[in-house]
């Protein structure tokens, strides 16, 4: 398997304030292993060698420039929610309908390069596309608004989402300027009737959101490091 994608664009959406990290910065921003999260994502992407980088930002934000990765980036501002962030990167990328793209998540810092070139080799001969996950191995509960539970669902049927998802240019572009709010890519392809691909990830791939995020995360990519210089 090739370690270059150089066929393929990744959108980094990185407009978001990250209120429930309560840091007084936007969460991209925050230091881990002395370096920005967004700096993290961003090496490693750029390690894969693509055809490009769209980071789309908040309008405000001029932070991004104090991120030396961003140097080798296409940056463009971002909108009001995270779909039509990402639906202006992929307005910013000069390509056909059948191009492959990738979105990724700025504060998922600790995804796994092979992961991403599995991603790519299962899906670049498939229809829709798909992304990465893992499936729940907890007991999963539904609960009412007073938190009390009222059912147990199978967990053999559930997974976890996570990013890089990968869908094709048009198809993309069509499925996020319907007038609806998605909560991720995979969810408008659902919302146009396609069935995106879910290919295993791994579990280190968590989406920075609270402090014990970070906490977890600082380990992980120290982890890394540590195994890098031995």
């Amino acid at each position: 398997m090739s370690d270059s994608l150089s066929d393929l664009v990744f959108v980094v959406p990185a407009a978001g304030v990250g209120t429930r990290m309560n840091a007084g910065i936007s969460k991209q921003y925050l230091l881990l292993g002395g370096k920005p999260i967004l700096q993290h994502c961003l090496e490693k992407l750029l390690s894969l060698s693509p055809k490009n980088i769209v980071l789309v930002v908040s309008p405000d934000d001029k932070a991004w420039k104090s991120i030396p990765a961003a140097n080798n980036c296409l940056v463009v501002e971002g909108g009001a929610l995270r779909s039509d962030s990402v639906l202006n990167g992929l307005n910013a990328i000069d390509g056909k309908d059948s191009d492959w793209i990738m979105v990724h998540d700025c504060v998922r810092p600790c995804f796994q390069r092979e992961d991403i070139l599995r991603l790519y080799g299962r899906l670049k001969k498939h229809a829709v596309g798909g992304l990465l996950g893992v499936p729940v191995i907890d007991t999963l509960k539904q609960i009412n608004p007073q938190i009390e539970v009222v059912q147990t669902w199978d967990r053999n049927q559930y997974w976890l989402a996570q990013t890089p998802q990968m869908f094709r240019l048009g198809m993309l572009k069509e499925a996020l300027g319907q007038s609806c709010e998605f909560s991720d890519e995979a969810s408008a392809i659902e919302n146009l009737g396609h069935r995106p691909l879910m290919v295993e990830g791994n579990r280190h791939n968590i989406k920075i959101t609270t402090q014990e995020d970070m906490a977890l995360a600082e380990f992980l990519i120290q982890s890394n490091i540590l195994r890098k210089s031995s």
